[in-house]
């Protein structure tokens, strides 16, 4: 059977590019015991794809040139020789960026569409929402009254854990890029106040101004000299949840920064990097509570749908130029 997969051509050099990514056409081998044929339905796009790109040791290898990018994906089973998925389910697993493949029962979920659309597990009750609800609390910890500011808070998971804190009780203030995405939060919800680093000039002044009695909680995203800002206004014993980098991504070299160490330390504050996979043996908790939020009203969800297999890369691309809001997706 042939199948058309994308593939990682040269490793990018600052900002990827359309020259990194080719469309190539394969024929899949036979399928074996233990084996599922897969048609792709939906797949995630993330900006942690973009480390994976770069020849370094981390915590997951990076892709291989000429090969395919990896992600997540829901998928149809359309034959297989396993007993335990069916022709006809819908699964979910880390695969290869392909129409169709084969792929090992082993790595495959199964999952259930009571819980929410089948798109929804590869944001809100996939990777997306369960990042945003162990590193809300896990690390952040939510405390009713408490001020907590997202980075990024218009991204997939920036918009689920500013509910979460709100749940919670907390007072929440998101920084995002557009006047529309400031007025999505704000209004569509429920954050206590926003502001927009595109616009802003002194982003230290900013924060100090929607946050007068300091920051007791922040959900980084981003990094770089939003971060600088928000760290400048924690209280003792604030906790922040380092989730991503993304205004770092694509920087050529590392970029000096302030020093935060002393601040941390006089502060009696608390930075925890992390990834979701650390807690894999509590998803089932956390996808639980979050389809009974979801259910309940307390937490809406937002995803950009991006149509066909081919626009993969572009819409990878548009995640550095802002164009998602919540979870990027795209459907074959």
């Amino acid at each position: 059977m042939t199948t058309k997969q994308i593939v990682l051509t040269v490793r990018p050099i600052g900002t990827p590019t359309n020259n990194n990514f080719k469309i190539e056409k394969i024929v899949l081998p036979e399928i074996q015991t233990g084996e599922v044929l897969l048609k792709g339905l939906y797949y995630s796009v993330d900006p942690y794809m973009r480390g994976r790109m770069n020849d370094i040791k981390s915590y997951t290898p990076p892709f291989a040139i000429g090969q395919p990018i990896e992600g997540s994906v829901v998928a149809l089973v359309v034959d297989g020789k396993s007993e335990k998925f069916n022709k006809g389910d819908l699964v979910t697993g880390m695969l290869p960026w392909r129409t169709e493949t084969i792929a090992s029962e082993k790595i495959l979920h199964k999952i259930d569409l009571s819980q929410g659309h089948a798109s929804y597990f590869l944001g809100i009750l996939g990777m997306t929402g369960l990042t945003a609800y162990f590193g809300i609390m896990r690390i952040c910890k939510p405390i009713a009254g408490e001020t907590i500011v997202i980075s990024g808070a218009a991204g997939a998971v920036g918009i689920v854990a500013g509910q979460i804190a709100k749940i919670h009780g907390c007072r929440v203030i998101g920084i995002a890029g557009s006047d529309e995405k400031i007025k999505l939060l704000k209004e569509g919800y429920g954050f206590d106040g926003v502001v927009n680093y595109k616009t802003t000039k002194d982003m230290n002044s900013a924060i100090a101004a929607l946050c007068p009695k300091g920051v007791d909680e922040y959900f980084d995203n981003v990094g770089g000299e939003i971060s600088d800002a928000v760290i400048n206004n924690l209280n003792f014993h604030a906790r922040i949840a380092l989730c991503g980098q993304i205004s770092l991504y694509n920087s050529e070299e590392t970029p000096l920064g302030p020093r935060l160490q002393p601040l941390l330390l006089t502060r009696s504050a608390l930075m925890q990097g992390f990834i979701v996979s650390n807690y894999r043996n509590e998803f089932a908790e956390g996808i639980t509570q979050i389809a009974q939020w979801l259910k309940s009203g307390e937490l809406k969800f937002t995803e950009t749908c991006i149509d066909g297999f081919d626009n993969l890369p572009s819409a990878f691309l548009g995640l550095f130029r802002g164009e998602n809001t919540g979870k990027m997706v795209v459907k074959a």
